[in-house]
């Protein structure tokens, strides 16, 4: 039995993880107020190492959406999965080769393509799709700021069905592509 709403206890979940980097900034700043020559440097070390994990945590808690899409997504040394109830499959992040952001009758969908074409579509509100920040992150060349800010643009209107293949037109901005490899002969 809980005291709090859902709602309340919701926000609570959310917030969890940049409050406690914010308690751990407060740490480091409370160490390096003692003073002295090693609590000063210990201070710094810990505020600076606190205050990098509380950007982090932030843009995380950006990237977390509702979970109201049907779906598991599942992450696995190297390799992304969704189980949804009518389409799935996985993708090893080594042959992944572009990212999109689409949005599909007014949801919105991560579309990762694969080097030999293939497509896995996940929507951004299914259970577990929070998992892919830290995934997506091990991305090379990855611009987190970029995949954040397509996450938190608005989608656009009128979208109607779309096509899955790679040789689509342009079905949302490219957020990472794979950078090209110079084969030496």
């Amino acid at each position: 039995m809980s005291f709090l709403r859902p709602a309340a206890v919701a926000a609570l979940r959310r917030w969890r993880e940049p409050a406690a980097a914010a308690l751990a900034v407060a740490a480091g700043l409370w160490l390096a107020s003692l003073g002295g020559w090693l609590m000063v440097p210990l201070g710094g070390v810990v505020t600076l190492a606190a205050a990098g994990w509380a950007l982090t945590a932030l843009r995380r808690m950006r990237f977390v959406r509702a979970g109201e899409a049907p779906g598991v997504v599942e992450v696995d040394e190297g390799q992304v999965g969704y189980l949804g109830p009518t389409f799935g499959g996985f993708v090893a992040l080594d042959d992944m080769q572009e990212l999109r952001l689409v949005a599909l009758n007014r949801q919105r969908l991560w579309r990762l393509r694969q080097v030999d074409g293939q497509v896995l579509m996940i929507p951004t509100g299914a259970r577990g799709a929070e998992r892919l920040f830290d995934a997506f992150a091990t991305l090379p060349g990855l611009d987190m700021k970029a995949l954040v800010a397509a996450l938190d643009a608005p989608a656009p209107a009128g979208v109607g069905v779309i096509s899955l293949s790679s040789e689509a037109a342009t079905i949302g901005p490219v957020i990472w592509r794979r950078p090209t490899r110079a084969v030496l002969t």
